[in-house]
């Protein structure tokens, strides 16, 4: 009987009723069962009011941050009235409610907006025609929704294609801003230069201290060129950040990089920068990621990589997208602690 009174009460409620009143003024307000009554038309509603409630009635607005979000109905049995403590403490949870309403919603809103900013700074990657490409970002669970992670892939000028993996220290929309300046200030310089990843990420070093940006960063910086027969030669370096994952078409994977310690962004811009070489035969797979997809707080960071090569090996007959997203369910079943990014290409 509430649920079916509940249906039909705010459609059959005027204007002028105590209960739209007290939402419009937000104050609580007192009622009696015969005022509610004669608000009402004749019809369904009007019967189930006078079925539910005998006695004296309460409104409470539920109010967040000067709105309105709704209201709270009690009713006491004919004969009985509330107390002053009662409605002290219907007061009390009704301001609680209020809030908490209102503090979900500013969540959904910020949420939105955070995703919405860093979805706009990691465009779409470039697609030639001989590659798959695929990318995913998953922002951590307890963070803002946005941060300092991203991925990138275009075409150079002399025709080569370009993946970039980073990492901007924080979790906020500051680092999202400064990760937005670096994808663009990396990409005018590779694209202008048409330098290697070495030279594009000793660039950016040197552009970073010229400019006084104050941020550190991880990144990595790779180079795909064509060669005669099929396949690609990989040139990659790195800033401080892991090194990608090759697998190849029969399954097998790269031997992992030793680590070379090069300076991460943003600590000298004079740091020397190391290339790295690497054969892709047709049908290779190059993975590159951020740290929230391996790095664990009660592990090691091998024991994380160990990880995600085993499933890589596991997934490697799948299609490329399949491969992107099972690997982030598996390894952080969609709720990281840290962001996660990727970016990966399968030579065709």
């Amino acid at each position: 009987m509430l649920e079916r009174y509940s249906e039909l009460r705010l459609g059959a409620l005027p204007s002028t009723t105590p209960l739209i009143r007290s939402m419009q003024a937000q104050e609580p307000m007192p009622v009696t069962a015969a005022e509610v009554a004669d608000s009402l038309p004749p019809g369904e509603a009007r019967r189930l009011q006078a079925q539910l409630a005998t006695g004296t009635g309460f409104y409470l607005p539920l109010l967040g941050r000067g709105r309105t979000l709704g209201v709270i109905t009690l009713w006491w049995s004919a004969g009985h009235a509330p107390a002053p403590e009662d409605l002290a403490a219907a007061r009390e949870c009704a301001d609680r409610i209020g809030l908490a309403l209102d503090n979900g919603r500013l969540y959904r809103q910020q949420a939105a907006l955070a995703e919405e900013l860093q979805r706009s700074l990691l465009t779409q990657p470039f697609r030639p025609a001989g590659a798959e490409v695929a990318v995913r970002y998953t922002p951590a669970a307890e963070a803002a929704r946005v941060g300092g992670d991203w991925y990138d892939a275009f075409r150079s000028p002399s025709g080569a294609m370009t993946l970039v993996i980073g990492d901007v220290v924080g979790h906020d929309t500051a680092a999202a801003a400064a990760m937005g300046q670096l994808r663009g200030l990396l990409r005018g310089i590779a694209t202008y230069s048409d330098a290697g990843p070495g030279e594009v990420l000793r660039g950016l070093d040197v552009a970073m201290d010229h400019l006084d940006f104050p941020t550190l960063a991880t990144c990595a910086v790779a180079r795909l060129t064509e060669v005669e027969g099929g396949g690609a030669t990989m040139v990659w370096s790195s800033a401080g950040h892991l090194s990608p994952v090759v697998l190849h078409a029969d399954g097998s994977l790269g031997a992992p990089d030793p680590w070379q310690g090069d300076l991460l962004l943003g600590v000298d811009g004079l740091a020397a920068r190391h290339e790295h070489v690497v054969a892709l035969p047709p049908g290779s797979t190059v993975l590159m990621f951020t740290d929230g997809l391996v790095e664990r707080r009660h592990e090691d960071l091998d024991t994380g990589l160990a990880r995600l090569r085993a499933v890589v090996a596991e997934l490697a007959g799948c299609p490329l997208d399949v491969l992107c997203d099972q690997v982030v369910e598996r390894l952080v079943h969609g709720r990281p602690d840290d962001d996660v990014a990727l970016v990966a290409v399968r030579l065709r």
